[in-house]
């Protein structure tokens, strides 16, 4: 944007600021003066983002840049820098109006467009599902959290107010905006100790996910504030004086919890409200550390603690940073009342957590940029899984953050004495890859407390933990059934697919010499050079993994070097033309059927009903065609039997040791590996596949597999397991 521009929507001076404006200049001035420059780098944002939604209305009607403007009051209100709430002022531009990054840069800077850039959806891209959509804005996201954090506070913020004005849009969009932030937002900022965000989050979703139950929990609140508000006063009466006495400066904040967390509490502990007691938390606020003990021993003296609710978080902060102690006592008439006792600067870090240490940064206080780094230590290893893991699928992404996000956390400790942190319910699998990757990938036992434990045996708080190590060791996909860190998962994952890379590049090699070999073209292909590029394969190499794994048919990939064999010379059989040679096959493969007393007599099989080795069946006497063979249960031969004296007994002259051919039909849902999952299915039975064919018709794959098996009784096990197989809709005998 030029000067001139910029000149022309600029008031001429500051006192013609609109009423927004001035709110927003004024909570940032409670705590730190503005000087001229970043207020008036605000202005400008400000008129630049009214001007540029000019004319865009929101569905309540109102102005779009209404909400901006709420967005950066939400903010300024947390006291950050005027580039980040310059940025939340400008932050739907890219995305709504016909302004680029470019044009944001240029009118400003590269900071506040980056900034602006890394919270704007890729709206111009169209996606096949909503998870999509979803999982590809969300590692936008994350990605740029890696470079300025900053990113992440100003979507929480936006996310906020599109949540306190829920109301104006359809009732299904309403309850998926709330599911994503029930699911994912709430838990990140969870993650990042921005509690009062976070609990704002979740009430607002539960008045849309459940209503009626969170307007019933609100009026049992409202009746019950003035017995909580009085009892407090009980409770700290005595304390006050005692903390007066010994000129301990102490501020006592009480508020009942977020309805959403009352709701949970009641429904984990299968409690009614009235009998739900610590759903109330009394919180005294110190200037200094000493003074947080010093207080805790004065209310253990009047009230007794119960011992097991006890938790010193300013020891051993929380990995989002959260310190403070946490002791439940039992109070005036045996009620049990939790408190909660942090100093002021820990009490602003556990209401507006990473935002809190951007601001303690931005005043050149104690928080450094690396304590903002060891805060969202998890989630940059996140967004290490992010860059490396290009190829994960959306739900394998939104599993990934939801790992995450969901778990509680326990600390144990290496054998030298450093903590770790990890999720509830972590294995000494996940403690072995939260020391380094290589330490999971070869990870063959662990001691924990000394003593040999299973890998998948649940870690507990306190925990000593030894991993012991083996070159020969190597992952396998049974360790993703229990593992529960990302990063033990990411790392499990990205070695198997190298494993079944290797396998599959083996088996493509072998069926692509073969076919080479029977069409003759083994030295020219030797000669053509790079045929992958002509297919759009990275490498040589994953163009023949892709024919080993089932992505691509051999014949699809020559057919483009070598046409003339794949034309007139080669044409696809018709699905009756593959059935009928099975068949001969097939009965080729027995010995012949014995006929019970009769010599000599001419044998068909009935086209009805296809009996092979190993089916019951009977024989059929036909005039002028000698013996048809049916199997028992055909439809045909129940329409003749009334004509019993045709009917003669026949069995099939074969050993118990061969195998007979059979021929299948599956149809799945399309998606990736499907056939090389099938024909791991077979494999695990020792099956021999003698040919497959496999055509997708959208979203669906019908498979012709003709099998070598042992007898009925194994292809019952078999058409068993394929079924349990993801996607297959069904297995026919053909």
């Amino acid at each position: 944007m030029s000067a001139a521009l910029l000149d022309r929507i600029l008031p001429s001076d500051s006192g013609s600021d609109p009423a927004d404006l001035q709110n927003i200049l004024g909570l940032m001035q409670e705590t730190k003066p503005l000087n001229d420059e970043a207020t008036a780098f605000i202005r400008n944002a400000y008129f630049f983002g009214k001007e540029a939604h000019k004319g865009q209305l929101r569905r309540s009607g109102e102005p779009y840049f209404t909400h901006c403007v709420e967005v950066a009051t939400v903010l300024a209100e947390m006291k950050l820098d005027s580039v980040t709430v310059s940025a939340a002022l400008l932050h739907d531009v890219i995305e709504d109006t016909g302004y680029t990054v470019k044009d944001v840069a240029k009118a400003f800077n590269e900071e506040l467009a980056n900034l602006v850039d890394g919270v704007t959806k890729l709206s111009d891209m169209k996606f096949k599902s909503e998870e999509d959509k979803q999982a590809v804005n969300f590692r936008k996201m994350l990605l740029s959290v890696a470079d300025d954090i900053r990113v992440i506070i100003i979507k929480f913020a936006d996310r906020l107010h599109n949540m306190r004005t829920l109301e104006h849009l359809p009732a299904v969009k309403q309850r998926r905006i709330a599911r994503e932030t029930r699911d994912v937002y709430a838990p990140l900022a969870h993650r990042l100790g921005m509690h009062r965000i976070k609990s704002e989050m979740e009430d607002l979703v539960f008045k849309i996910l459940e209503p009626k139950v969170s307007k019933d929990l609100e009026k049992l609140i409202s009746k019950r504030q003035d017995f909580f508000d009085n009892y407090v006063l009980k409770f700290l009466e005595p304390v006050k004086e005692r903390l007066d006495e010994a000129n301990i400066d102490t501020v006592f904040k009480s508020r009942f919890k977020s309805y959403y967390s009352i709701h949970r509490k009641m429904k984990d502990q299968n409690r009614p409200f009235e009998d739900v007691y610590d759903i109330y938390a009394v919180r005294a606020i110190v200037d200094k550390v000493e003074d947080c003990y010093s207080v805790l021993g004065l209310i253990h003296s009047f009230y007794t603690p119960i011992q097991e609710r006890f938790k010193d978080f300013i020891a051993q902060p929380k990995a989002n940073g959260y310190q403070s102690i946490h002791t439940t006592v039992v109070g005036p008439d045996s009620l049990p009342v939790e408190v909660q006792v942090r100093t002021k600067e820990m009490d602003q870090t556990a209401e507006e957590g990473v935002a809190a240490h951007w601001q303690y940064k931005e005043r050149g206080t104690k928080t450094t940029q690396d304590d903002i780094d060891q805060q969202v230590n998890w989630l940059r290893n996140l967004v290490d899984i992010l860059q490396t893991e290009d190829r994960t699928t959306s739900h394998q992404f939104m599993d990934l953050l939801k790992i995450d996000l969901y778990k509680d956390e326990i600390f144990v400790y290496t054998p030298k004495g450093e903590v770790r942190i990890l999720p509830l319910g972590a294995t000494p699998l996940d403690f072995a890859f939260d020391v380094h990757s290589q330490v999971g990938l070869h990870c063959i036992g662990a001691k924990v407390n000394g003593r040999i434990k299973p890998l998948n045996s649940e870690l507990t708080s306190g925990d000593k933990v030894e991993i012991i190590t083996s070159d020969s060791q190597r992952p396998n996909s049974s360790w993703l059934k229990f593992v529960k860190t990302s990063k033990a998962k990411s790392n499990i994952r990205k070695h198997i697919k190298g494993q079944e890379f290797e396998q599959s590049l083996e088996l493509g090699k072998e069926i692509l010499d073969k076919e080479l070999r029977k069409l003759g073209k083994a030295k020219e292909w030797k000669r053509l050079k790079d045929p992958h590029l002509k297919l759009k394969f990275e490498s040589e190499d994953k163009l023949i993994a892709s024919i080993g794994s089932g992505h691509r048919t051999v014949s699809s990939i020559l057919s483009k070097f070598f046409p003339e064999h794949y034309t007139s010379h080669r044409k696809e059989k018709t699905e009756s033309q593959l059935t009928d040679s099975f068949f001969r096959r097939a009965r080729r493969s027995s010995k012949g059927v014995l006929i019970h007393g009769i010599d000599n007599m001419m044998i068909s099989f009935g086209k009805c009903c296809n009996p092979i080795p190993g089916d019951p069946i009977i024989g059929f006497i036909t005039r002028g065609r000698g013996i048809t063979v049916h199997q028992k249960d055909c439809e045909t031969v129940g329409t003749n039997l009334v004509e019993k004296e045709r009917i003669i007994d026949v069995e099939w002259s074969s050993s118990r040791t061969q195998r007979f051919l059979v021929r299948l039909k599956i149809l799945a849902q399309e998606r990736k590996h499907l056939a090389r999952d099938v024909t791991e299915i077979f494999s695990s039975y020792d099956i021999n596949i003698d040919t497959l064919t496999m055509k997708v018709d959208g979203d669906v794959v019908t498979g012709l597999f003709v099998i070598e098996v042992e007898g009925v009784k194994q292809l019952e096990r078999i058409k068993s397991k394929l079924l349990a197989s993801d996607g297959v809709i069904s297995v026919d005998r053909e």
